[in-house]
């Protein structure tokens, strides 16, 4: 099957792999406020990347939490809450400007020691 995606379904991925956890609110306000029915456009959306396979999605959480492919974070860990919490500061943020360079979080060096 082939398929195409737009620019939007893109930058919705790479938004998913940068932040590790979008819960479908935050979407909505983010790529689809604009539109006329936008819980429902992004919900289309949401299904059809998954269907495809560039993106997982957890629904312990309602809305629904979406998580890149090759998450190491299990659909039911602890860590979805941090990631969102990280998100809303960044939707905070937004309010004012939107901020260029964001580093979520940096994973910390671990030396190994022989």
């Amino acid at each position: 099957m082939s398929f195409r995606l737009s620019q939007r379904d893109k930058d919705i991925i790479a938004f998913i792999n940068q932040f590790r956890a979008v819960d479908r609110d935050s979407l909505v306000d983010l790529f689809f406020k604009q539109l006329k029915s936008p819980i429902n456009a992004c919900n289309s959306v949401m299904v059809r990347l998954y269907r495809l396979g560039l993106i997982e999605r957890t629904q312990q959480y309602s809305p629904t939490v979406y998580l890149p492919v090759d998450a190491k974070i299990k659909k039911n860990s602890q860590k979805i809450l941090h990631f969102l919490s990280i998100l809303d500061v960044y939707k905070q943020m937004c309010t004012y400007s939107i901020p260029k360079p964001v580093i979520v979080e940096i994973s910390p060096l671990v030396e190994r020691r022989n």
